[in-house]
This record gives structure tokens, sequence and C-alpha cells, in this order.
């Protein structure tokens, strides 16, 4: 699906929702860094534009690392989570310091309701990387209290490394640049598809790929792997791919995962793809 925002022109702009846990994060990032400059940098402009008079408004951080002042989603129910409402309302009746702490924490609350809007097809390991990447940096509250200086990263504390290197290849879950499990699938259906083939065989019974057919479009698809020290062709589906290492995460039919490089074993001539 897709998403809309207001651009600072007050133009609306059509976007592809964000799809891949890289994608994800970088928009989170994004956001995040347009809610800070509003309540930082260019924090008298947003009290100016936040007039009591008017109705309810939202603060909306954008994923361009924009900000703008402006009404919630007419539509009912929004097409994603929107930003607390009518923080107006509450700027002459507290300490300006105060009012900014405020909308930095309800401006947080609707960053973690946007990542895990997004990341709800994730599996278990990929939400936990969702948040862990989120995790790594200073919530907008402790940029805009001066608790913690803006650009810091923290360490993780699950032993990832910063920016989505660790695995989190699981059905529905992605690697930056990886697509999420085939298009119109899902992993029930798909392993009823692979009970009703044979588990393997001595010749293949799809079209051999070449090195030009390596692109994202084969995750989700069901292939046949040849084992060179049995030759055999094993039923596979491949589950992720990542484009720039040209790892492929691949199952087989008997629920077993590996791990292999892709490129390499089409090179080889050792993968056959089902229809």
């Amino acid at each position: 699906f897709s998403t809309r925002f207001q651009t600072p022109t007050g133009k609306s702009k059509k976007m592809e929702a964000p799809r891949t846990i890289a994608d994800i994060y970088q928009q989170f990032v994004q956001r995040r860094e347009g809610c800070i400059k509003a309540l930082t940098e260019d924090r008298n402009e947003f009290y100016e534009q936040c007039d009591p008079n008017k109705e309810n408004l939202c603060l909306y951080g954008h994923p361009d690392g924009t900000w703008s002042v402006d009404l919630p989603a007419a539509e009912v129910p929004p097409e994603m989570p929107e930003p607390v409402l009518g923080i107006n309302f509450a700027r002459n009746g507290m300490q300006q310091s105060d009012w900014l702490s405020l909308c930095a924490i309800h401006s947080d609350s609707w960053l973690m309701s946007l990542l895990f809007f997004f990341g709800a097809r994730f599996n278990c390991t990929g939400r936990a990387e969702l948040f862990a990447l989120a995790n790594q940096h200073p919530t907008i509250y402790e940029v805009v209290s001066e608790k913690v200086p803006r650009n810091v990263v923290y360490k993780r504390q699950d032993g990832g490394e910063a920016y989505m290197t660790s695995n989190v290849m699981g059905m529905g879950a992605s690697t930056p640049g990886a697509p999420s499990v085939g298009a119109g699938g899902n992993a029930d259906d798909s392993a009823r598809a692979m009970m009703n083939e044979p588990a393997m065989r001595t010749e293949p019974s799809g079209k051999i790929i070449g090195p030009s057919e390596f692109t994202t479009a084969l995750c989700g698809k069901r292939a046949e792997l040849f084992w060179p020290d049995d030759r055999m062709w094993y039923l596979v589906e491949i589950q992720a791919i990542d484009m720039e290492t040209k790892m492929a995460k691949v199952r087989y039919a008997t629920q077993e995962e590996e791990e292999l490089n892709l490129l390499e074993v089409i090179e080889d001539g050792q993968m056959s793809l089902l229809g």
C-alpha cells in the first residue's frame, strides 16, 4: 500500500509504504530527525504555528527529514497511526520547555507506533531487530530535554552491529535491499505447496537459471537446488535475498534452513526454478 504526507509547502505527496526492515528503519530515522528539528532549532517557528486558537493540530515528522504542523488525516480510520491531537491547546498553559518536552514524548510514542505498524508482518526476530535499531538512538524527549546529545548512537544491547548487520532473514523479515517473503504468499501456503512436491529428484524438473536472472524477483519462489555430493536436486523455497552480499536464505521441504551464496549457485548451474 502507499501513504501520503504533507510537504512543508502544504502539498500532498504520495509515496510507497516502506516494506523492508532497512526501509522502515530509515524512515524512522528521517521522521525522528524532522521532529527533533521542529522541537529544537526550529522551536520558535514551531511555537508560532501551534496557535491555540486553531483546531486540533499535530506535529508530523516526514520521511524526507522535514516537519510540519497540520490537521490530522480526514480518513477514519486513518491509513496509518496519527500523531497526538491538540498539541496547540496546551501551549499557553505550560512553561515552553515543559510543553516542548511533552510534544517530544508524544512524538516518540507516534514514531514507535509507526515502526510496528509497518513491521507488523515480520516475525519475532524481525520485530526485535526493528526495536533494536530504533533503540540505538536517544528518544526525542532525551534530546529536547538535553539529557543526551542529538547525534549519540547507543551500543546495541543484543550484540548486533549498528544498522542491520545481524541476520533477521526469517519469514517476512529482510536484510537491507531485500524484499519480504514472496508476493502474494505466506508461510502456510508455501509449506502446503512444498508438501505436494517431491523433496528431491535425480533430474531437475524446472528451468535452469543463469546469472542474468539473479534478481530480487526470486524471493519467495520455489526452486530445486543441486547437491554435487549426492547428485540430487532438492526442493527449496527462496525466503530472502541480500543483493549486496549475494547471500540468500532457503528452506527445504524438511523445513531445514540454509544460507548460501545464491549467485555462485546459479553461476554453477545448480538451481532449477519451478513454475
